[in-house]
C-alpha cells in the first residue's frame, strides 16, 4: 500500500487556477467579449518604475495589444491554435489558447505618457515610470 499525502486545499487551488472560464477566467464584463485564459503576470516596483511582466509563450508580439486608459492597463490579445501535427494524436493538452485579457488599475504617481512594453522570450514586459510626487507639509486649522 502506498502512502499519499492528503493537501486539502489542493483540489479547491486547482479548480480555481486550471479551469478556464471559472472564477478568475471570467468573461470581462460590460464588453460582451469572452476571454478563454489569462496570463500569469509577475508586478514588481523599484525606486523609479512599475513593472509588469506576463508570461505569454508561444504568442507573437504582433497579437499582443497593451492598452492605458482612465487609471488601467490592459493586456490582452490572442495565442492562436496551430495545426502544424496534422500525424499526432494528442492525448492531453495543457496549453490555453484563444482570446486573453488582464486589467490593473494603477496609481496615480505615473507617467502614462512614457509606458514602455517589450516582447521577449515569451514574457512581455511593461515599464510603467513613476512621477515624482512633491510631499508637502501643510498645517490644517481645525474649525
Amino acid at each position: 500500500m502506498n502512502l499519499v499525502r492528503w493537501e486539502p486545499f489542493y483540489g479547491m487551488e486547482n479548480m480555481f487556477t486550471r479551469l478556464p472560464g471559472f472564477f478568475g477566467q471570467l468573461p470581462q464584463l460590460g464588453s460582451g467579449e469572452y476571454f478563454d485564459w489569462a496570463p500569469a503576470v509577475d508586478i514588481s516596483e523599484t525606486e523609479g518604475e512599475y513593472v509588469f511582466r506576463a508570461v505569454l509563450p508561444a504568442v507573437r508580439k504582433e497579437d499582443v495589444k497593451v492598452t492605458y486608459e482612465g487609471g488601467m492597463l490592459t493586456l490582452s490579445g490572442e495565442r492562436a491554435y496551430s495545426e502544424k501535427q496534422k500525424d499526432e494524436k494528442f492525448h492531453k493538452v495543457e496549453s490555453f489558447y484563444g482570446n486573453f485579457s488582464r486589467s490593473f488599475v494603477l496609481p496615480e504617481v505615473i507617467d502614462a505618457e512614457a509606458i514602455t512594453a517589450e516582447a521577449k522570450d515569451g514574457v512581455l514586459t511593461v515599464h510603467i515610470p513613476k512621477t515624482k510626487m512633491e510631499t508637502k507639509k501643510l498645517g490644517i486649522k481645525v474649525q
